[in-house]
């Protein structure tokens, strides 16, 4: 098939690689963009899938906590200094508040109900929109609920470019519950635990550490046992348990969290437009640069 020039530059977003190792490994790879990513790290020229790491629209998250419910949402506007006015900051506390009391399933139904003032969710975006003057969007929300037991972490980074909210059962001690969600607003995990990695998430990497190290010219009878190590870290890399704290290196994250015999049960981390772009011009300029040549 043919390779666009668009999806050479999804790649490089994911990887990091340059151009035209992105472009060849497309070619290659016959446009399948996992199985390019796949190709790139088996060379060696890209360390890792960094999807959805592109950090591009403006915006807030924000948390509130309200007894044992809380929500997480949220909401983009298109700059920066508009993320800091004081009307749109109103409005995202206004629509945490919503959320939290009509607990609505999807931002479709969110946007379709009445808040206090009478007036639909939406409605009162579009007045807010008329006042600021910016697209404003409210482009997700997480609401949960603990039991009298347990416990909520709230954290909120760089005055809410990133929020984490964690939930941990077993202790009602929020600074623990804290300490956890600031350890995720850092490193990022995709679960808590290994067993919510999908087995062909994990047969994937396989693969991809064993044509790694045959790559590396690795006798193939020791292939195997390297594998098994590097999953190790792969494990380290997306499941929250198995990362070291980053309050105390030498102790892991499951470790701290049973010293206060607790369990993660959930973890919500949202971070503004991450998976959203909203500028092409220094690729197109790039891309010119390459047929220049």
């Amino acid at each position: 098939m043919a390779i666009t020039a668009q999806m050479v530059k999804e790649l490089r977003e994911k990887t990091g690689a340059g151009m035209m190792d992105c472009k060849k490994a497309l070619t290659e790879t016959d446009g399948d963009m996992d199985k390019a990513i796949d190709y790139l790290r088996e060379k060696g020229i890209a360390k890792a899938a960094k999807k959805a790491d592109r950090i591009a629209a403006e915006g807030i998250t924000y948390i509130l906590t309200e007894g044992n419910d809380a929500v997480i949402l949220e909401v983009n506007s298109e700059t920066d200094f508009v993320a800091k006015n004081e009307g749109f900051t109103t409005l995202v506390s206004e629509l945490a508040k919503h959320l939290l009391k009509n607990k609505p399933a999807t931002v479709e139904e969110a946007t379709e109900q009445t808040m206090d003032n009478g007036v639909k969710v939406s409605e009162h975006i579009n007045s807010a929109i008329a006042k600021i003057g910016e697209k404003l969007t409210l482009r997700r929300f997480t609401v949960v609920t603990k039991g009298d037991n347990d416990a909520f972490g709230a954290y909120k980074h760089l005055g809410g470019r990133i929020s984490v909210l964690t939930l941990l059962e077993g202790t009602t001690d929020e600074s623990v519950a804290k300490d956890v969600a600031m350890h995720i607003a850092a490193l990022n995990p995709k679960y808590v635990s290994r067993d919510q990695v999908s087995q062909d998430e994990v047969e994937r990497e396989k693969e991809v550490l064993k044509q790694q190290a045959l790559n590396e010219g690795k006798p193939e009878a020791i292939v195997e046992k390297m594998v098994v190590g590097r999953l190790g870290k792969f494990y380290e890399e997306i499941c929250l348990l198995d990362q070291s704290f980053v309050k105390n290196p030498d102790q892991k994250v499951g470790q701290f969290v049973k010293s206060h015999n607790a369990t993660v049960k959930s973890f919500v981390r949202y971070e503004v437009g991450e998976g959203l772009e909203k500028r092409q011009e220094n690729f197109a300029e790039e891309v010119m640069s390459q047929v220049k040549k």
